[in-house]
């Protein structure tokens, strides 16, 4: 059994955050554990309230995890401020953990922001340098290296700055892209582009796809696949999540996480 750990926020509606990563990794097949950095108040109009957890919060709960259980691979979500991000950082590398997954959440698709300003300077700092993948939408991306992303030229372009801060494989996702038939996510390992193509879906359930994505890269990466096996299985997961959408709540509308079993059922 494949043990996986998520450090990320906690979303009252479901869609995203713990909640999201855990029920990727039940999907998946791997034993799911949580340090909640933050608790949000949330629902699929939007974010109304966090409330970030102490520091040491957050640390003994990764203690916990790191001095009984351990995890084969581990991913970052919503770590809210610099000193979350430093802290998380020195436990990472106090447990010599290496499978690590950053999504570097920045903003509810309702706008409200998740990490503070003074936070990017940190993660670029201490995190990213411990990265085996960071996932970033193109905004996301667009913060982290600062410059402006609208061709395919501009994707590969700031990989390569987020490599250079030390991140082994950077894949850039392309739900924001301008391609209205095409959602396509670049990865770069340092000495190649690889990327994933599918069919855009015109919906607006889409709350918590960023980090169902990661979940499923952390969970693929668990069980041994290759980080470009685990992204093209990751994507295969959140399409089908995607297009297998139901209706819940009056906004943004969380994926449906149990859609790439339920095809794979109806395969056999």
């Amino acid at each position: 059994m494949k043990k996986v750990l998520t450090i990320a926020g906690s979303d009252s509606g479901g869609g995203a955050g713990i909640q999201a990563d855990l029920k990727t990794f039940q999907e998946l097949e791997v034993f799911g554990m949580s340090a909640l950095t933050a608790v949000t108040a949330q629902n699929t109009l939007g974010v109304q309230a966090v409330f970030p957890m102490t520091v040491e919060a957050v640390c003994r709960q990764i203690e916990a995890i790191g001095e009984d259980i351990g995890t084969d691979a581990l991913k970052t979500g919503m770590l809210f401020n610099a000193e979350i991000i430093k802290a998380v950082s020195e436990k990472i590398e106090y447990y010599k953990w290496k499978n690590v997954v950053v999504d570097p959440v920045m903003i509810a698709k309702g706008g409200a922001s998740l990490l503070q300003i003074e936070a990017i300077s940190a993660m670029k700092e201490y995190l990213l340098p411990l990265a085996m993948v960071i996932t970033p939408n193109i905004p996301e991306a667009e913060v982290l290296t600062g410059m402006s992303i609208r061709t395919d030229t501009d994707k590969q372009e700031a990989a390569k700055r987020l490599y250079d801060l030390g991140v082994k494989n950077v894949v850039i996702k392309g739900g924001h892209d301008e391609n209205q038939n095409e959602s396509i996510d670049l990865l770069f390992d340092g000495n190649a582009f690889m990327t994933f193509s599918s069919k855009r879906v015109q919906t607006k359930n889409t709350h918590g796809t960023g980090c169902t994505f990661s979940a499923a890269v952390t969970a693929e990466l668990a069980k041994g696949l290759p980080v470009n096996e685990a992204v093209s299985k990751a994507k295969n997961f959140i399409q089908a999540a995607i297009e297998d959408q139901f209706q819940i709540g009056q906004g943004h509308g969380p994926t449906n996480h149990w859609a790439y079993r339920k095809r794979n059922e109806r395969k056999r």
